[in-house]
């Protein structure tokens, strides 16, 4: 039996706010798995900064795997709540569909540690993502709002037939997430701030333009 394992028993002087307590682990063990990967992270380290026991922490998730998978969830289960509240459906197509981009492009510019979790998970061959029925959930949920999105847009005569709801999710998550991930070498390599504002407004519109093309009547 390992350490993370052992003594599941409630720890004694435990808050009388769980639910409170567990976003706060979840809060501090995002920043501390994006920053540090799985293997690296500590819990000695999120217990500190959470003021936490590490006897807490393994009574509500178990183990440190466990606190990953967690954190996991809440990353995918906030942007999916976030793209949920869009109202893509009460939306003519075309403005639905920049709605999405532009949102997509804004949020991972404003969640880099969605952003290396999600590398770190695919260094981990998505293992621990394939675990969680509801990552699976959500995002048959967003892939749905895509294909309803494009239904219409064929129905209108606005977009093209033809186009895989599932493919069009990887393109605009392609263009908006690699603005994020590769944007330091990118920067460097070319001598451009392309995390500035300005360059952020030019790449965003750039990337609206190539989706909407992509699936506009021709």
């Amino acid at each position: 039996m390992t350490v993370e394992t052992m003594n599941k028993s409630a720890p004694t002087g435990r808050t009388n706010d769980p639910e409170g307590t567990r976003r706060n682990i979840i809060e501090v063990a995002t920043e501390e798995f994006a920053q540090r990967g799985l293997s690296g992270a500590r819990i000695d380290e999120i217990a500190a900064k959470t003021k936490c026991s590490k006897r807490m922490i393994y009574y509500y998730f178990e183990s440190k795997e466990g606190l990953y998978l967690r954190v996991l969830e809440a990353a995918y289960g906030e942007m999916r709540a976030f793209e949920a509240s869009l109202e893509l459906d009460d939306l003519p197509p075309r403005e639905a569909l920049e709605r999405l981009v532009r949102f997509t492009f804004d949020h991972h510019n404003n969640h880099e540690d969605f952003i290396r979790l999600v590398m770190i998970e695919n260094i981990h061959h998505a293992e621990y993502l394939a675990q969680s029925a509801a990552i699976q959930k959500l995002n048959l949920a967003a892939i749905d709002a895509v294909r309803r999105l494009l239904d219409r847009g064929v129905r209108e005569g606005v977009f093209r037939s033809g186009i895989d709801a599932i493919e069009l999710h990887w393109q605009i998550s392609a263009l908006c997430f690699f603005n994020v991930s590769n944007r330091a070498t990118f920067s460097r390599i070319f001598k451009r701030d392309l995390g500035s504002p300005q360059s952020l407004a030019s790449l965003r519109d750039g990337v609206v333009e190539m989706i909407l093309r992509h699936v506009e009547q021709r």
